[in-house]
């Protein structure tokens, strides 16, 4: 005791003491073994989100548990933010002319891959395996989700030479994939809260509509106060100055708009990604698109060598976070699903088969959601020959031959298969999504049993590494074909 009378154990501070040289050689492995198997299963499998998930197999609780559980909570707390700075990023960069042009699309693209799953899970766990309604459609629900982490994991790295998230394909994918996450998000939420109904919680009907209703209102006004009160005020008031600090104005601003999104996200009762992703298409809506708008600039060496401009937010993001963010943050994400998963439990022989079963089923209900590609470009080539004939019968011109029509049916056709593979492929992984459901389904219910949740679990693993697998594989050898623009691509 010191003489003021207080010991050191009642001091309101941390005592900093020098951490042990095998916690910090744990530490040092960890994040290097992060690195090298996400740059070799990269390289071997083109999917480079598996090497993670297994370095966090072996180092987390269900293997050889090296890392202490105060460690593994503080890297999936750091994991989760890199996940939303992936979204965030994925905002960012996102065409939302593409976007908007591939809506209709995209919401049946999404709704198959939400009705399929859980049509398919009642064929065979309800009336195959035996298990119980609810249970059936809490897997169900987890096997709808599409992973948003993993879906921009995949478009950004599973080519070099083309930028899919700029294609019309990688659009619907990300709408699609933001439409399933944020519907699953709303099944997690109605999932976690259903032990409350009997003992008079929350009433069913709120349940549900809260995170529908949230997540409808921030996607119908954020488009319409952006476009009729942000953007206004911002390139009156505010773009004038802020070329001034460069980066600094830039990333201050970024904090805030995402800081705000997530928040109003979490509070609404939708989710947080959802949130994140809305952020990044706000900040890049805001600024003047005219030639001599300070935010107009060829390169970031530009905007940050001219006085008058400046850099973009894509570019700030690449400043000050991306590195960061693509070699420690984001592999954390992908280690704290191997946190979750329980593989020991798995290696039962009832839990494999049923497992392996299930997940071929998933894996056909997701990737039928590509099958949208080819009946949307034909349907497409289709209003495009109406639209002709018409024209010609007004000027009384000969019809084309049918010939001709077969010819042009045909090569639209050829031409939409590449996109409709890779879509559906990319739908297929699970991640982080897929595990937050069933998990909450098992821990916070009584609906689900532990064969139930294995089951599901075999699903969401091998479906989040077939389906990058199967995206790289196809990328590296049609990403031209699938990048190449068609005369007749549809508007949605």
């Amino acid at each position: 005791m010191d003489q003021s009378g207080t010991s050191a154990s009642d001091a309101k501070f941390l005592q900093y003491h020098e951490p042990g040289i095998v916690e910090i050689l744990i530490i040092v492995s960890f994040v290097a073994f992060l690195w090298v198997a996400g740059h070799v299963s990269k390289k071997v499998i083109r999917a480079g989100i598996i090497g993670p998930i297994a370095v966090g197999i072996i180092y987390g609780e269900p293997l050889a548990n090296l890392l202490v559980r105060d460690w593994q909570e503080t890297f999936l707390y750091l994991g989760y933010i890199g996940l939303i700075l992936l979204i965030f990023q994925g905002g960012l960069t996102a065409r939302v002319d593409l976007l908007r042009a591939n809506f209709t699309l995209s919401v049946c693209a999404a709704a198959t891959g939400i009705i399929l799953p859980i049509a398919f899970s009642y064929v065979l766990l309800y009336l195959g395996f035996g298990h119980g309604a609810v249970e059936t459609f809490v897997v169900g629900a987890a096997l709808s989700a599409t992973s948003l982490g993993t879906t921009f994991a995949v478009i950004s790295g599973a080519s070099e030479e083309v930028d899919l998230s700029q294609t019309r394909v990688g659009a619907v994918l990300v709408s699609a994939a933001v439409i399933d996450d944020v519907t699953g998000l709303v099944m997690s939420s109605v999932i976690h809260d259903l032990g409350d109904i009997p003992t008079g919680g929350t009433s069913l009907g709120w349940l549900i509509g809260r995170p529908i209703l949230a997540s409808a209102l921030m996607a119908i006004l954020t488009p319409i106060l952006t476009k009729w009160f942000f953007a206004p005020l911002f390139r009156k008031f505010i773009e004038p100055y802020f070329h001034k600090l460069g980066h600094v104005s830039n990333i201050a601003l970024m904090i805030l708009v995402l800081s705000a999104f997530i928040s109003i996200a979490a509070y609404a009762g939708t989710s947080v990604l959802f949130g994140a992703f809305l952020a990044g298409a706000f900040l890049t809506y805001l600024p003047s698109k005219h030639a001599e708008g300070p935010f107009v600039v060829l390169g970031r060496e530009e905007g940050e060598r001219e006085k008058h401009k400046s850099p973009t937010f894509v570019h700030t993001f690449e400043y000050y976070c991306l590195d960061f963010q693509q070699y420690l943050l984001e592999p954390l994400f992908f280690a704290s699903i191997g946190f979750a998963t329980p593989f020991l439990k798995l290696w039962s022989g009832k839990a494999i088969w049923r497992g392996i079963v299930y997940t071929l089923l998933m894996l056909v209900a997701k990737f039928a959601v590509g099958i949208w590609i080819p009946i949307w470009a034909l349907a497409s080539l289709a209003s495009t020959k109406d639209d002709s004939s018409a024209s010609r019968d007004e000027e009384s011109l000969d019809q084309p031959e049918v010939g001709e029509e077969e010819s042009a049916r045909t090569r639209e056709l050829e031409a939409s298969i590449s996109p409709g593979l890779l879509l559906g492929m990319a739908m297929v992984a699970r991640g982080e999504i897929g595990l937050l459901i069933v998990e909450i389904g098992y821990n916070n219910t009584d609906y689900v049993s532990q064969a139930g949740f294995l089951t599901a679990v075999w699903a969401i693993l091998l479906n989040t590494i077939l389906g990058p697998v199967a995206v790289g594989v196809l990328v590296k050898h049609k990403a031209n074909l699938i990048a190449k623009p068609r005369p007749n691509q549809p508007s949605g």
